[in-house]
């Protein structure tokens, strides 16, 4: 027994990080890599993009590294092209839903992966990620595995929109991710599964995945035979900023950069989830980190010269409350009139309803017939801390809201017009989403882009349910909710986890707004830009 339970914490400390700051002991069959094949600087007429995500990497914090003189690499690159401090991202603001938005130009009514955590209706099952090992050992093992392993780019994630890898694949152009939680691409890979995974029962031998050319994700592959010393398990099994940084300084060193490289950093959202949206030791790691790939080209000022740096945060995050009582809305009590679904067993018939958090938002589903999303809504609207509550009726949206206690309705098309120009039919009061409006203009305040991304949220899978969100300073909690009392947190639509910084460096092409969901279209733009 004392043994089934020590494999049981092994695996869930594995599993739970794969996605969120963790990986596992497989080996690779190792694509097809003939230098010769590959699309590099030297060998076409564009320049390679290199895209760099430092996970919760803000602006405050990111420019008062700078001003220390602590942040030389990110500095350099600053002062060689261009600092854009407030970029949206997508919504929720957890890093699967992000990086499916970067990578394939969709909020997630088009990619359909809703988060960190949701419930599959289909499968009558919740899908994790990987949030905490307090939910992941309630959880089946295997079944977090393979969804964060498999499931996420092979099934998840839609097919019917194109990631940059399959689309620059498709024109002939090869790319790289290296560590890219989301990196679905058209080239086959192996993973084998090591021995002691097989102790579990169910886990494959080997997984097929399509990833792009080259591909690289902690211990699961790598691109330098050498980079094997960042894959210990104190060194959370590769996913680190050394080994990212360590196989993209091989590419440069082989030559073989392609098209695009997309290298993930993802050590700066821990230590802000720790300390606070104010702590700088993550990007001053991160930084230390991009040295070494900015020096793999011979020189920095090299560097710049041949390629097109693109250095990002994917979202903020905003300070948790110190005290406990104070920070956490628990979700349980307020939907105590309800019978829950438990995580430690399957969905029943006599489950009503079933909570997935995803830190500060969270989804809440019907699953009883019999129970109106509007009566969810209305039990959660007692918490003045949850600034909107969404449930969709038919094709519209509505909104209500714990703080005020007023309402929106709103639906794609119509007379009102943003400043992304998307269109809208609004109903009742906008001030429920911090937007104003002038004449028919909509002008967003604290919740940017907040009608097109809370769309994405609401339809980007199959279901009845309520999207909650939280007011800055708490998070969501449900029955064994991963929390972050007194650091940071992030997950909902406030601009404090919403907005990003974006320095670029070696071309003077912009996307066409200031949003992720924007970034594709450039990054493709930019991979077939004549020098």
């Amino acid at each position: 027994m004392k043994k089934k339970l020590c494999m049981r914490i092994m695996l869930a400390i594995c599993f739970t990080f794969l996605v969120a700051g963790c990986g596992s002991h497989i080996h690779p069959k190792t694509a097809e890599s003939n230098p010769s094949k590959l699309h590099t600087a030297s060998a076409g007429k564009t320049k390679p993009v290199i895209l760099v995500i430092v996970d919760s990497l803000m602006e405050k914090p990111l420019r008062e590294a700078i001003r220390q003189k602590s942040a030389p690499a990110m500095e350099f690159l600053l002062q060689k092209g261009e600092l854009i401090p407030q970029v949206v991202s997508s919504f929720p603001t957890m890093s699967v839903t992000i990086d499916s938005t970067l990578l394939t130009g969709t909020y997630a009514d088009g990619h359909h992966v809703p988060g960190l955590v949701w419930y599959d209706g289909k499968e009558q099952r919740m899908v994790f990620y990987g949030n905490g090992i307090k939910e992941a050992m309630k959880i089946d093992q295997v079944q977090v595995f393979m969804d964060a392993v498999y499931h996420l780019n092979q099934e998840h994630l839609s097919k019917e929109t194109k990631t940059i890898h399959e689309e620059l694949a498709d024109q002939g152009k090869d790319t790289a991710s290296i560590n890219g939680v989301i990196y679905r691409g058209r080239t086959e890979h192996v993973l084998k599964v090591p021995p002691f995974l097989k102790l579990a029962k169910d886990v494959p031998d080997q997984l097929r995945i399509t990833g792009p050319k080259l591909f690289s994700y902690a211990a699961l592959a790598r691109l330098d035979p050498d980079n094997a010393r960042n894959t210990y398990l104190w060194k959370k099994f590769g996913m680190n900023d050394r080994f990212t940084a360590q196989d993209l300084a091989y590419l440069v060193r082989q030559h073989r950069l392609p098209a695009v490289t997309v290298a993930y950093f993802p050590e700066n959202d821990n230590r802000v989830h720790r300390k606070g949206p104010d702590e700088r030791q993550g990007i001053i790691r991160a930084d230390e980190a991009l040295q070494e790939a900015l020096s793999s080209f011979g020189s920095w000022e090299r560097a710049v010269k041949e390629a097109i740096w693109i250095v990002m945060g994917d979202s903020g995050q905003s300070r948790v409350y110190g005290d406990r009582g104070q920070a956490t809305i628990e979700l349980i009590p307020l939907l105590k009139d309800f019978r829950i679904a438990r995580l430690n067993r399957p969905v029943s018939s006599g489950d009503q309803i079933l909570i997935s958090t995803n830190e500060r938002m969270a989804y809440v589903y019907a699953l009883d017939p019999r129970v109106k999303v509007s009566e969810v809504a209305a039990r959660l609207s007692r918490e003045p801390k949850l600034d909107m509550i969404a449930f969709k009726e038919g094709s519209a949206i509505r909104i209500i809201s714990g703080k005020s206690g007023g309402t929106l309705r709103f639906r794609p098309g119509g007379s009102y017009k943003d400043e992304y120009g998307q269109t809208w039919t609004l109903s009742s009061d906008p001030r429920i989403a911090d937007m104003k409006i002038t004449g028919n203009r909509i002008v967003y305040g604290k919740y940017p882009d907040a009608l097109a991304r809370l769309q994405g949220a609401m339809f980007s899978h199959e279901g009845r349910y309520v999207v909650a969100n939280a007011e800055p300073g708490y998070e969501l909690v449900g029955e064994s909710s991963l929390t972050h009392v007194g650091g940071g947190s992030h997950g909902s639509l406030h601009e404090k986890d919403s907005l990003v910084p974006v320095i670029v460096s070696g071309t003077d092409i912009r996307p066409k707004t200031l949003r992720i969901v924007d970034f594709k279209d450039w990054i493709m733009q930019l991979a077939n830009e004549r020098r």
